[in-house]
């Protein structure tokens, strides 16, 4: 007993040579290799994975979507209507103050000239993604065309200017890329929004098409990632849908990296998409004065 006792507080790897003479090595290697099996942890409290989806408790996938009535959804959704999950809607204000970024990222060369940099004033920012939700308040107003989906996923496939009347018809407009950055990385130039390191599935909705956090996925429904809000609060600056930001020449940029992301560097508080075209992968929230 005791010399078993001494087995048990070996390393794993000396463990299970120890015991392959027991009879319990197979055993052992059995069970960690059906575990490392298992896919990496995405879902909170509150909701359940489905395929490549966080669906709401109770709710099962049917043709990509999240169906039927939820039990339960993320700290931080509630329940539509029409039983899905949807993020609680919430407008974070933020101080501003100087934008740098950290010299002491390894990445920080090379992303120097796409960086805003400078001072940013006093605003205000959407806590989430703007939703089909909060769409069709816009599409009642007669402002916004209509679109169909799951009430709690972020709206996409939509143009910075389709963006911009939404913004407008809520007395807001599209953040600038200083703010964009700033609630991103804060003042302390957090590599992600929620800190330095620790990119995991659970904290942002990135490589769900080609892995590495699951495959054949698509955007997920705004809010289920709570363990990746920033400090303030602010929710899937990293991952799910990137976002547009007007830059300060006027043109537009997608902003945070998505779903398709693969690596970290295009979840970096910085990382910066060129392009003014609307895609499936972009979204966007809205900025207010302070």
């Amino acid at each position: 007993m005791r010399a078993a006792g001494r087995l048990l507080e070996q390393p794993r790897l000396r463990l299970l040579l120890a015991l392959s003479g027991l009879g319990l090595g197979a055993l052992l290697v059995t069970r960690l290799a059906s575990q490392q099996r298992l896919p990496p942890a995405r879902c909170p409290a509150g909701m359940v994975l489905t395929g490549p989806r966080c669906c709401g408790s109770g709710q099962s996938q049917s043709g990509g979507a999240c169906a039927g009535r939820a039990s339960s959804c993320s700290a931080l959704q509630e329940l539509s209507q029409r039983g899905g999950c949807v993020a609680r809607f919430g407008v974070v204000w933020l101080a501003g103050g100087a934008l740098s970024l950290g010299t002491a990222d390894w990445e920080g060369a090379s992303q120097r000239e796409r960086f805003p940099g400078g001072s940013v004033a006093p605003f205000r920012l959407d806590a989430s993604e703007v939703t089909l939700e909060r769409w069709a308040a816009c599409v009642a107003e007669g402002a916004c065309p209509s679109r169909p989906g799951e009430p709690g996923l972020p709206v996409s496939n939509v143009s910075p200017e389709e963006a911009e009347v939404f913004c407008r018809s809520a007395a807001g407009r599209l953040p600038t890329a200083a703010e964009w950055v700033f609630a991103a990385a804060g003042e302390e130039a957090r590599r992600f929004a929620w800190g330095g390191s620790g990119l995991v599935c659970r904290r942002a909705a990135f490589g769900l098409v080609r892995g590495p956090c699951a495959d054949g996925g698509s955007a997920e429904l705004s809010g289920s990632r709570p363990d990746g809000a920033s400090p303030d609060g602010i929710l899937d600056l990293a991952g799910n849908v990137a976002e547009w930001a007007r830059e300060p020449g006027g043109d537009y940029s997608a902003r945070g990296g998505s779903f398709r992301s693969e690596t970290a560097a295009e979840l970096k508080s910085w990382s910066v998409q060129a392009t003014g075209k609307a895609a499936a992968h972009i979204g966007f929230r809205c900025a207010y004065p302070p």
